[in-house]
């Protein structure tokens, strides 16, 4: 053998948190960032204009802030599963914005229920997805023509459904609530109990799934140190949002959280969910990182691809309809194309690879996030719409030149694999050197009934020697 593998002894099966950090460092290193751009970003965007504005951090603002960013996270949540295959969607926004006409045309006036015209227009939203994503697959156009021709026509459908109104009035009491009504105070603290409940059960199952596993766990104090964060987090979140926000309270109260976050809560939930823990979410991570690997491996490819073009539009759909209950009407440019491309700047921003197989949808809406504080903090610095503009293109490039240096150093370190946590590689000892062996003396060698290959024979992995398979002393050469 050339070499061996040598564990060490006596390590604990969860490292410490310098070990924890140290592993942690050489994934970035190697390319693997995640959402920490989009994080990084967030805090650091915060932290200035918070200082800068005091105001930024204000319980009003703050409420502003979610109801502002909620459209453009809910349709970044649906690109995901689009951009995880290699794949865009560039008709996302005026998908986003027909399904709102739909909904308000059809809820205007009490002409139909708010349920039943939601349901309509998730319908609408269905069939967009499904003529995209079966064009994709038997045209084998890309996408990226395909949509951006979906593009140009949902516009036309847009205006075509408005008519020779300029905007079309949404009146339905429950419609305007998504994104307009808040929850009780004592709701929200109820709320906020279940989630936090939720996420530490969650943590520390992922920890008892790692050690009963024998993989490398995080260490207890980490795990109880992003409880701690999260809880201390969340809960200053839902204190701002429970203080009194109206300038006249004695006429209208208006405190608590904004109806639209636990709606986007349960979604983060949900989707999350389905990619990281069913067969249909590994099989679309599968065919992100090679459809010819995952078409061997029995995966309905194309079926997989018209798929997540349906989530898509189906997620659109929903920020449309956040987007609508907003502006309390619709007009021609509600989904237009700002909100397509803040939809996937807060996807690049989370860490979505544009080569596909690799992000997440609460990096995305980390993402999000951070599109709406630099919108929203730029905003009360007083800049101008141009300046936003610049300084999200100029984010948006160096997080897709930090998606092409993750993906090229992860391919280098694909090509030499590391070894498992404890395990060190041992070269073995050269031979002495010396003189080359004369020829054999002695009776010719037993034939070992080998055919005369040229090459010696390959033992089954964990061999140390070749003993004999059978008869006495079988097994004396296995470990």
């Amino acid at each position: 053998m050339n070499g061996a593998l040598a564990t060490s002894a006596g390590r604990p099966d969860a490292p410490t948190v310098r070990d924890h950090t140290r592993r942690y460092l050489a994934r970035v290193a190697t390319g693997e960032m995640g959402a920490l751009p989009a994080l990084t970003g967030l805090v650091l965007f915060s932290a200035v204009f918070a200082l800068l504005r005091p105001s930024f951090l204000s319980a009003s603002n703050l409420a502003n802030l979610f109801t502002q960013g909620a459209a453009v996270v809910v349709i970044a949540m649906g690109l995901v599963f689009v951009m995880l295959l290699g794949e865009i969607d560039l008709s996302a926004g005026y998908t986003s914005g027909v399904c709102g006409a739909v909904l308000a045309v059809l809820a205007a006036h009490g002409r139909l229920p708010w349920y039943a015209a939601a349901a309509l227009a998730l319908l609408v939203a269905v069939a967009i997805g499904l003529g995209l994503g079966l064009l994709v697959t038997r045209t084998k156009v890309p996408s990226f023509v395909v949509t951006l021709a979906g593009l140009l026509g949902l516009q036309g459908v847009a205006l075509l459904l408005i008519g020779d109104s300029t905007t079309v009035t949404l009146d339905d009491g429950t419609l305007l609530s998504i994104a307009n009504g808040t929850v009780a105070p004592e709701l929200a603290w109820l709320m906020w109990a279940g989630g936090l409940a939720a996420y530490v059960m969650i943590e520390f199952r992922r920890k008892r799934k790692g050690l009963h596993h024998r993989r490398t766990a995080d260490p207890l104090v980490l795990v109880v140190w992003r409880v701690l964060v999260a809880a201390v987090l969340s809960a200053a979140i839902v204190y701002l949002l429970n203080q009194e926000r109206s300038p006249h309270p004695d006429i209208a109260s208006l405190k608590g959280v904004p109806i639209v976050v636990p709606i986007i809560a349960v979604m983060i939930m949900l989707w999350t969910f389905v990619l990281r823990r069913t067969a249909y979410g590994r099989r679309i991570y599968m065919v992100g990182q090679s459809r010819e690997v995952a078409r061997q491996a029995g995966v309905n490819v194309d079926r997989i691809r018209v798929s997540v073009f349906v989530i898509c539009s189906c997620m659109a759909a929903v920020g449309g309809v956040i987007a609508v209950s907003r502006a309390h009407s619709v007009d021609a440019d509600t989904g237009g194309v700002n909100v397509l491309l803040y939809a996937v700047a807060a996807v690049v921003f989370g860490g979505t690879s544009l080569f596909g197989g690799k992000g997440r949808v609460l990096d995305a809406v980390l993402g999000g996030a951070l599109m709406a504080v630099i919108d929203n903090g730029m905003g009360l610095m007083g800049y101008s719409a141009g300046l936003k503009y610049i300084v999200t293109c100029a984010l948006l490039l160096l997080a897709a030149c930090l998606d092409v240096v993750s993906r090229t150093r992860e391919a280098a370190a694909a090509a030499v694999p590391p070894l498992p946590p404890g395990v060190a590689f041992v070269p073995a000892a050269r031979p002495p050197a010396g003189p080359p062996a004369g020829p054999p003396s002695g009776p010719p060698a037993r034939p070992t009934g080998h055919p005369p290959t040229g090459h010696p024979p390959t033992w089954p992995a964990g061999r140390t020697d070749p003993g004999p398979r059978h008869g006495p002393g079988a097994g004396t050469g296995w470990r």
